[in-house]
């Protein structure tokens, strides 16, 4: 069972994180900050539009680490590392990033002079004026992230059985994200980004299909072994005539 690190290494491991940074920022802080101002004055009209692909690509990152979290905990693997309500409040906590990162991609759409939404097309799927049908897969994805997220809230009131049915919606989620991203995101051109979504998705399908053979097999081990007949029904069943073929 995981025993968690040493009450007296977090002196140590705190004092060596605020070292880092500090370095970093002595480093770098300067120059770091003369570029970005640099690059803001040069980019502010493109602002939105750069806010939008960033809030995309994180939002289906942590989309994605929540759905793996889930695959982890439902096959018990993260149980030897940390302890399972840890792992779960991580596993909430990343479907909360996720959708408030959908969010705020929606709705920077509205003020992005690039492609213009209006409130309406933002929340009514297949609207839009930008690839339509793959722009609605990711409204979709966002409806369904926010029923999800809010089963995590009344579990206790609908019981497990509706939750766990509630939460493979996880799933559907998924795919519409990664659809989405694949078909409707100006990055996916770029090798890291196209890379980035066949590296998760190979994740994720590794963990699903493993979570689908552990289920079979516990369903089988479970299974009542069939009677036996008794030993003088065997040997009468052994000297019964068979039909010949003809």
């Amino acid at each position: 069972m995981y025993q968690g690190m040493h009450a007296w290494t977090r002196p140590l491991r705190w004092g060596l994180f605020i070292g880092i940074v500090a370095i970093v920022v002595a480093g770098t802080g300067g120059s770091a900050a003369e570029s970005v101002a640099r690059w803001l004055g040069e980019e502010y009209e493109r602002l939105p539009w750069y806010v939008t692909r960033i809030s995309a690509l994180l939002a289906y990152l942590a989309l994605t680490g929540s759905v793996v979290y889930g695959l982890l905990l439902s096959t018990k693997i993260l149980d030897r590392i940390a302890h399972r309500a840890v792992s779960f409040t991580l596993h909430q906590d990343l479907s909360s990033i996720g959708l408030a990162l959908a969010l705020v991609h929606a709705a920077v759409l509205m003020i992005d002079r690039s492609v213009p939404y209006s409130p309406l097309e933002v929340v009514v799927p297949f609207s839009g004026p930008y690839r339509p049908l793959w722009v609605g897969f990711g409204q979709i994805t966002l409806a369904i992230t926010l029923l999800v997220l809010l089963s995590f809230y009344a579990k206790k009131r609908i019981g497990a059985p509706a939750w766990r049915r509630v939460h493979y919606l996880s799933f559907v989620a998924f795919l519409g994200a990664t659809v989405h991203g694949l078909m409707a995101g100006s990055d996916t051109q770029a090798a890291w980004v196209f890379l980035g979504y066949l590296v998760m998705t190979t994740v994720v399908v590794f963990l699903f299909a493993y979570r689908i053979v552990l289920s079979v097999a516990a369903k089988r081990a479970a299974a009542p072994p069939p009677p036996e007949l008794p030993a003088q029904a065997r040997a009468d069943h052994m000297l019964e005539p068979r039909a010949s073929a003809h």
